[in-house]
């Protein structure tokens, strides 16, 4: 549970890095020039950073190699879980956008991708040393 609750906070540090600017678009122009979109860049990065001290420890503590539940690829597919999840509540809460039917149809096919890896998983397979 420690390792979906790591993810859970990297995943909100993320979301934020990379979706949070979209609620301030200004006059709605493409605003790509240097003097422009440098700041955003370089607040979205400050962000971002923090995230590894929950993303690190959660992929070092649910990976096979140190004694967790998870191989690499079934971690992948859970962070991607967690992640439509905390993208789902941020777009609803926090930018104001509405689901559309098309989302829910493609986030279930990704959490239908998370059964299907997590199928077999009490017994993983380990790397050879």
């Amino acid at each position: 549970m420690i390792v979906v609750l790591l993810l859970a906070l990297s995943n909100l540090f993320m979301t934020a890095a990379w979706y949070g600017h979209l609620k301030f678009s200004g006059d709605g122009e493409l605003r790509l020039s240097p003097m422009k979109i440098l700041p955003v860049i370089l607040i979205a990065w400050m962000i971002a950073l923090p995230e590894y001290f929950f993303q690190v420890p959660a992929n070092r503590i649910g990976h096979v190699n140190f004694q967790g539940p998870f191989t690499a690829p079934q971690l992948k597919v859970l962070q991607e879980a967690i992640t439509l999840v905390v993208f789902t509540i941020f777009c609803i809460v926090y930018l104001k956008e509405k689901i559309r039917l098309n989302d829910v149809a493609a986030f279930a096919l990704i959490f239908l991708a998370v059964i299907v890896s997590m199928a077999g998983r009490d017994a993983p397979l380990k790397p050879e040393p």
